[in-house]
């Protein structure tokens, strides 16, 4: 809507200025006029909106009423009537000088549209960058070229709103002005003194130095912030690490008991330690996790200190819920894609590798994955469909059975974790009821960035959104597992709770003021585990050094099977005590070692050639439709 005001705006005033004022209505002069004013006068208008009256949005409507149209239609009229005025007076009181006809006529044209075009890139880079960081956080290479190669279905509609509202708008702004400055043929001259300010020739020069300056500094700021030598790594450097590390869980001995454990698999949406109270071992003065921080009196926590509170290391390809899941149930990071592989095409996630779903559809495990997103996002739907055959119910799988308010019906990134949860309770007890072992994982997303989602009605003790997002969420899942905890199969069953990643949410740390060298970490909860492990003392759980990847093992470890090396993948079984890949090396050793290329992730996981003694994937089918439930 504001977009429109102000398009109407400058149509108005273009209008009086091509009947009122202007001299030359000849076409060409009308063209130029109408061209330069519905390009200027729009961004213009937008950007005082923006950035003078602070208003937050321009592309969604939602939060205004008819006053702030109003307003913003009085100030775009203001804001071009300013602007035409502007030009009048430089038509007025300067003389311009056209360029000389010449040979070089249409060189000079073509060294502008390309001063432009590197405008348009370095201001792109710089506004992606900043629009980036503020966005997702401490982005990386590897989880960039990923995402950009990855399917983009299922994503939040504020995401592209914030990103059109943003980078996109800032960029249009910044390239538009510089082609007007650099496209306007004139010399100024003082037409009382007749004295030469800024030649064509030198305003033509000096544009030319500007563009290039853009372009290498909005790629060198871009390269610094996102650290984007890691795509050298990925694709020129070489490195073993995970070829000597790597066990292949396959082949690997691993004995189940003959009466299999349940598992489920609770994926915290960016929850992560700090939301506790600085004396829990978080960093902030209130703990906004009470009903987690109780239920861990009587469970399992890996620290990285000597705090009950803890977790795993930011390792390379793992702090993003994509890379978390593939981290968690392959013992693998998440790699940069090949020149001939990729994520998210059926038959081409990580087709050689075998994973926790794989491990326990063979030993006969009923699996269900749930999420109030679409699975097409990212590709996780191939993923699990190919890795165990999971039957996933997701955002499209819950439309297309009836079960949401509407057939339009979307929430957040589809619906809310409120339902989810309720789901999650009718399919947990479907799985029971087979008389089947089941597996059921499930990622809630209230707490996503930005700032969260909050049920209408719910309490907000706290001046921040997020904060109260997260306070939310902390009182939905404690509800989820007491309800867990009530049911006859809990006594064998094995609950697992931890933060898929560290928050994006930057926003929010600035608003509690973060100080830089607080270690943030994953947020992380074992429930009834196994009797076999579920007496470990502070000597295998505090002071670990440990990563996402090494939950694998550990979850095998929780269902009381037994796995001879106590490795899976490059993880670890935590419970064994055995040293993890990062305590038997340095940390930022490791990390720089894994942005590497790896031969055998190359060829055997992401290249699919697998391993001796596998045997053919499950090819991904979307599930039919049937009634809710089944």
């Amino acid at each position: 809507m504001f977009v429109l005001l102000s398009l109407v705006a400058a149509c108005i005033v273009t209008a009086i200025e091509i009947i009122v004022i202007s001299d030359d209505r000849s076409p060409r002069s009308v063209i130029l006029t109408v061209i330069r004013n519905l390009l200027s006068m729009p961004l213009a208008s937008i950007a005082v909106q923006k950035y003078i009256m602070r208003y937050e949005h321009f592309l969604t409507t939602e939060g205004y009423n008819a006053g702030n149209y109003i307003k913003f239609f009085f100030v775009s009229l203001v804001v071009s009537a300013a602007l035409e005025t502007l030009y009048s007076f430089v038509n007025r009181s300067y003389a311009f000088e056209k360029a000389e006809p010449s040979k070089k006529k249409k060189g000079v044209t073509a060294l502008k549209i390309i001063a432009v075009i590197l405008v348009f890139l370095g201001s792109a880079a710089y506004f992606g960058t900043v629009w980036g960081k503020v966005a997702f956080g401490d982005v990386t290479g590897d989880q960039l070229i990923i995402n950009l190669t990855s399917p983009t279905e299922g994503t939040e509609s504020s995401v592209y709103t914030d990103g059109f509202e943003g980078p996109v708008f800032n960029t249009l702004l910044v390239t538009v002005a510089f082609a007007l400055l650099i496209f306007s043929h004139f010399s100024i001259v003082i037409t009382k003194k007749n004295k030469t300010i800024l030649s064509e020739f030198w305003k033509r020069t000096v544009c030319c130095v500007l563009s290039v300056a853009c372009l290498v500094g909005g790629v060198v700021y871009g390269f610094q912030q996102f650290k984007l030598e890691q795509v050298y790594n990925a694709y020129i450097a070489k490195s073993d690490i995970i070829d000597k590390n790597f066990v292949n869980p396959e082949t690997a001995n691993i004995t189940f008991p003959e009466k299999k454990r349940n598992l489920i698999h609770i994926y915290l949406e960016s929850i992560e330690v700090s939301f506790l109270s600085k004396e829990l071992g978080g960093n902030i003065n209130r703990n906004l996790m009470p009903k987690l921080t109780k239920l861990a009196e009587n469970g399992i926590v890996f620290s990285h200190n000597d705090n009950k509170f803890g977790g795993p290391v930011k390792g390379t390809g793992t702090q993003w819920s994509i890379a978390s899941m593939v981290n968690q149930t392959s013992g693998l990071p998440m790699k940069a894609p090949g020149m001939h592989n990729g994520y998210g095409t059926e038959g081409n996630f990580l087709p050689g590798a075998y994973t926790l779903g794989e491990l326990l559809e063979k030993e006969g495990y009923e699996q269900t994955v749930m999420f109030g997103a679409s699975a097409q996002f990212g590709g996780l739907g191939y993923y699990y469909q190919t890795h165990g055959n999971w039957k996933v119910m997701d955002y499209d799988y819950v439309k297309e059975h009836n079960m949401l308010p509407s057939p339009d019906y979307k929430v957040w990134w589809g619906f809310e974790d409120d339902k989810l949860y309720e789901f999650a309770k009718d399919e947990i007890t479907r799985m029971y009821k087979t008389g089947k072992p089941f597996n059921f994982t499930m990622e809630d997303a209230d707490t996503h960035r930005p700032g969260g989602y909050i049920t209408p009605g719910k309490k907000t003790p706290f001046k921040s959104h997020y904060a109260n997002a997260i306070w939310n969420s902390d009182r939905d899942v404690y509800r989820f597992v007491k309800w867990i905890m009530k049911q006859p199969f809990y006594e064998n069953t094995t609950v697992i709770l931890i933060g898929d990643h560290i928050s994006m949410d930057t926003e929010f740390f600035k608003e509690y003021k973060f100080t830089p060298d607080y270690d943030r970490r994953q947020f992380n909860l074992i429930l009834n585990p196994d009797p076999s492990v579920a007496k470990v003392g502070k000597d295998i759980t505090n002071n670990r050094k440990w990563a996402n990847w090494d939950m694998f093992p550990t979850i095998v470890s929780s269902l009381g099977a037994r796995i001879e090396g106590e490795r899976l993948g490059i993880g670890t079984n935590l419970f064994s005590g055995a040293k993890t890949i990062y305590e038997e090396n340095n940390v930022q050793k490791v990390n720089k070692e894994l942005e590497k290329s790896s031969k055998l992730y190359n060829e055997k996981i992401l290249g699919g050639k697998g391993f001796e003694g596998g045997r053919t994937r499950t090819k991904y089918k979307k599930p039919p439709v049937t009634e809710a439930g089944s």
